[in-house]
């Protein structure tokens, strides 16, 4: 007995590698995008950045953020590019009921090397979300109010490694940063 050989028909069409590829680029994509919206939803965690703040929006203007004075660390997300990025940080109301964001050995950080001047971001406090604006502060009586209500809020707020509790008479170092947040609700 003879096997038969057959040879492939060459009319009949084979794989599509193109809808094969872009199926897969499409799942690959689709899966990405899943993954960073449960990634924003976790983080920014501790020292990690983040994505995407999710929270209750607050689109009424705040003239008075003293309340910031009563929630340990904020959350702040800028874009770089399309990319959300997302830290948690010290914020602090002064007296006046003006916010700052604190920055310490700023040239160093990720995020502070991407605002520029009027730089719209996002900013979230227990859970509330608020459409802001920063600026970078340079004048030194400015910055030092800034100090000051820092200084105030963490002998309340401050403790553990990365932020530890000041002297109450400490002085503002160099290498320290403050950005100055309004609403842009």
């Amino acid at each position: 007995m003879t096997e038969s050989m057959t040879e492939p028909d060459p009319t009949t069409p084979g794989p599509n590698w193109k809808l094969l590829i872009g199926g897969s680029l499409l799942a690959l994509v689709l899966l990405a995008s899943l993954g960073f919206l449960v990634y924003s939803s976790i983080c920014p965690c501790e020292r990690t950045p983040g994505g995407f703040l999710f929270g209750d929006r607050v689109d009424e203007p705040v003239q008075d953020w003293s309340f910031a004075n009563d929630v340990p660390l904020c959350q702040l997300q800028i874009y770089d590019g399309l990319r959300p990025h997302s830290v948690n940080l010290n914020c602090m109301s002064t007296p006046a009921g003006e916010l700052y964001l604190s920055c310490s050995v700023c040239t160093r950080k990720y995020w502070a090397g991407k605002v520029g001047s009027d730089e719209r971001a996002v900013m979230r406090l227990n859970g509330a979300v608020y459409p802001v604006r920063l600026n970078r502060v340079t004048e030194p009586a400015e910055m030092d109010r800034a100090w000051d209500a820092r200084v105030s809020k963490l002998q309340v707020h401050g403790g553990g490694p990365y932020n530890p509790i000041p002297d109450p008479d400490a002085e503002r170092p160099d290498h320290w940063w403050t950005f100055h947040v309004e609403s842009r609700a």
